[in-house]
């Protein structure tokens, strides 16, 4: 897992707070970049975040965020599940493994909350 904020200084990334609530805007990219590419690294860094949130913030109720990436210990689980895990990470994960032609993006935009609209120019067809 990787902390929501990180510092960029060159070529190097570092981090002062190690957070991470379940934020969708990794998996989004990978999503995205997937479409455009067809690059096989997209879903496998997409598989990567899924196989580690089930390793570390999987929760009998669901999924926690944490306080602390860097504690391989799990010791600062915030007992937290953010909506956004279910209504946008996990939708972008869905889609990054499902086949391109079930949300077309040459026909649907998705909103800043991951719901897909038909472009205008699809509305016509």
């Amino acid at each position: 897992l990787a902390p929501d904020v990180v510092a960029v200084s060159g070529d190097r990334l570092s981090s002062r707070n190690g957070k991470y609530i379940l934020r969708p805007e990794t998996v989004e990219t990978y999503f995205y970049l997937w479409r455009i590419t067809h690059n096989a690294k997209y879903r496998d860094w997409g598989w990567e975040v899924l196989q580690a949130c089930n390793r570390h913030l999987r929760v009998a109720g669901g999924f926690t965020g944490t306080t602390n990436v860097f504690d391989k210990n799990g010791a600062h689980m915030n007992d937290k599940m953010e909506s956004f895990w279910l209504a946008e990470t996990l939708k972008y994960l869905y889609l990054l493994f499902a086949d391109d032609s079930l949300v077309s993006l040459e026909d649907y935009v998705f909103n800043t909350e991951a719901h897909p609209f038909r472009r205008q120019s699809s509305l016509r067809k």
